[in-house]
């Protein structure tokens, strides 16, 4: 059976000291800050470019189902009017 992975570790990890550590402890309320917080894990490593090469069809297809999407809707609409 292969490894638990990094992230999955850190998560109960970090589950289990919340679960362990507030039992007992009375903590005091925070006082709220003006300064927004930021998350540490908010950086995202940049795609390599073998994969920004694989998926670059994906928006122009998106964009074009879209636009058909959006095509099919308007004709409903006008068909209700029309027939209904």
């Amino acid at each position: 059976m292969p490894k638990k992975s990094r992230r999955t570790r850190a998560k109960y990890r970090a589950a289990g000291k919340l679960a362990k550590g507030g039992a007992g402890k009375h903590i005091p309320p925070q006082k709220p800050t003006s300064e927004p917080k930021t998350s540490v894990s908010s950086v995202e490593p940049s795609p390599s470019p073998a994969q920004v090469a694989r998926y670059q069809y994906v928006l122009p297809e998106l964009r074009r189902i879209g636009i058909i999407a959006g095509a099919l809707c308007l004709i409903l609409i006008v068909l209700t009017f029309i027939l209904g």
